[in-house]
């Protein structure tokens, strides 16, 4: 068979006509975000839309430097870049070199324009949310009966809890008829008397999860007498729903989190409750006890035969206490008075040797000053017959009696010459 080529020869080949055409290798494409895409590389990868048709596109790392705002679904956008063919995948596709705001897009406008209204008429008030139920028994789910979203809030609320009744209603969640089957949803599994609402998908771009954006869901929802989770898309993704609802979950997996209590955790939490109330009411049963005690023994001492008792066994200790105090009195001042006794006699042998020790230096001294020491050294002094010391020759004439006193006596002589000599 003739003419017969391979798969990479013909995605080569369409490359090629691409690189050719002159148009395609620097051109401007203006249009609607659509399905944009961050990821880990730093690349972006989106759609551009319009009433006709719709676009790949990507922008590169390196490109992106240059870029002024985040690119965000439902931005009017005018793209320069090249159209080419991944050969891989043989799929053509705008390599972005530069991205410039354009206007918004229709849908966000809308968006917009149903948000202000619907904030005007107070729906989003804090007034109207009602609190989620700590311990939800039965969980309504809309949303569709195949894809992620009912298989993370199925999963996680089995892992968490067991025993929790999940009510699916399988609704349409884009597309023709989403809105209407969503609505009709919220009606059904609300009058069934659940304690709990979950109205959500998984991601999407803003064309999938338009549904939750439309006037007709967001009614049903603040019309609901069951508390109502809103968990459409991923965390990034803002809804009408999530705005109306009593509470806003990033994702269906945390509003499983959120409407099914961890049964696990309920279970620890009983058992730490039933301990405290035990030590509680133990606690409590010991103070009365105590108090019980207390009462009782103010009784027995208030009573007439514990008061004379008491007073009685007071006397005796006051006695006993007046007999210590004057036998101690008595025996400290018997050891004072022997006390005194000892340094008076101590005192008086003290004096009387000082007194002895005085006197004979007085007696020393006396003797040192007598007349009669100096006449134990062979010195007398004479008088005259009156007894009048002499002192000079001229007091005893010639003839005269005189009296020569010594040491161990007198002598009485006569004057028989007197000499009287001359010194210096």
């Amino acid at each position: 068979m003739a003419g017969v080529y391979s798969v990479t020869q013909v995605n080569s080949y369409i490359k090629s006509m691409f690189t050719q055409d002159f148009l395609l290798r620097r051109l401007s494409v203006k249009g609607e975000v659509s399905n944009c895409k961050y990821h880990s590389s730093g690349h972006i990868y989106f759609t551009l839309k319009d009433s006709g048709g719709t676009l790949s596109a990507v922008m590169f790392a390196r490109q992106r430097q240059g870029l002024k705002f985040r690119l965000e679904e439902g931005q009017q956008v005018v793209v320069k870049g090249t159209v080419d063919v991944y050969e891989r995948d043989g799929k053509y596709q705008l390599y972005a070199s530069e991205i410039e705001l354009s206007g918004r897009g229709d849908l966000y406008l809308k968006f917009e324009k149903l948000l202000r209204e619907l904030e005007e008429m107070g729906m989003f008030a804090a007034q109207y949310k009602r609190p989620i139920p700590r311990y939800a028994k039965t969980v309504g789910i809309i949303t569709a009966p195949t894809g992620a979203a009912i298989r993370d809030i199925m999963n996680i609320s089995s892992r968490r809890n067991p025993y929790v009744q999940l009510v699916l209603y399988p609704a349409l969640v884009q597309g023709t008829g989403a809105k209407e089957s969503i609505v009709k949803g919220i009606r059904t599994l609300d009058a069934m008397g659940l304690d709990v609402l979950i109205v959500g998908r998984g991601g999407g771009s803003i064309e999938d999860l338009w549904a939750f954006n439309e006037e007709e869901v967001a009614r049903a929802i603040f019309a609901c007498r069951t508390p109502v989770i809103s968990a459409v898309g991923h965390e990034t993704d803002v809804t009408i729903s999530d705005y109306v609802a009593d509470l806003r979950a990033p994702t269906p997996s945390a509003a499983a989190e959120l409407a099914v209590f961890d049964y696990a955790r309920f279970q620890a939490d009983l058992a730490m409750r039933r301990q405290k109330l035990y030590r509680e009411m133990a606690f409590h049963l010991e103070q009365n006890k105590s108090r019980l005690k207390r009462t009782e023994l103010s009784l027995k001492l208030h009573h007439p035969s514990h008061q004379l008792r008491e007073n009685e066994k007071r006397l005796v200790d006051l006695e006993e206490r007046l007999l210590r105090q004057m036998k101690g009195r008595l025996e400290r001042d018997r050891s004072r008075s022997m006390q005194t006794e000892e340094r008076l006699a101590l005192s008086m042998d003290r004096r009387l040797e000082a007194d002895k020790r005085r006197l004979a230096l007085l007696s020393q001294r006396l003797w040192g000053l007598s007349p009669l020491k100096q006449l134990s050294r062979g010195y007398g002094f004479v008088t005259d017959e009156d007894g009048k010391r002499l002192q000079s020759v001229t007091q005893a004439p010639e003839g005269s009696l005189i009296t020569v006193h010594v040491t161990d006596g007198r002598l009485k002589a006569k004057v028989l010459e007197r000499q009287e000599e001359q010194h210096g």
